[in-house]
């Protein structure tokens, strides 16, 4: 079994407060995150957008490895996850993640590129993780 973390740390109320996200890793480190990031535009990181490039990294590294398995090699694979933050009641749920995907791959068949980007789709744990609505744009470039 293999274990990840990450940690989080905040101070004071959910509008005016502000918090801060570490990973096991250290790529993000004290990440600031609060209200303004998450509900305007203001700066910092999320929770959604941690959770879209989470979405986006798990599902590209497992369309690469189903394509390779079918005897095609990527040149390029960009995915782009758009998590949708709800209004649900008296709070906020993540209903859903659409995956925009271009992938480059010269001379491939399209029924198994979209078999392989389906499979991906499904498969990639961050999809099994998410009980969410999970959709999708795939697009081949020859």
């Amino acid at each position: 079994m293999i274990k990840k973390t990450a940690s989080a740390h905040w101070e004071g109320d959910v509008k005016n407060g502000i918090g801060s996200i570490s990973t096991q890793t250290g790529v993000l480190k004290n990440a600031p995150y609060g209200f303004k990031a998450r509900f305007e535009d203001g700066p910092g990181t999320n929770p959604e957008e941690l959770i879209g490039a989470a979405h986006a990294g798990c599902f590209s590294m497992a369309l690469s490895m189903i394509l390779g398995n079918a005897g095609m090699v990527p040149k390029s694979i960009d995915t782009k996850a758009t998590i949708s933050l709800d209004k649900d009641g008296d709070g906020f749920a993540v209903k859903s993640s659409h995956l925009d995907v271009v992938v480059e791959i010269p001379g491939a068949d399209q029924q198994k590129f979209d078999e392989a980007a389906a499979a991906a789709k499904a498969g990639c744990p961050i999809s099994k993780l998410l009980n969410a609505e999970i959709t999708m744009t795939a697009t081949l470039k020859n």
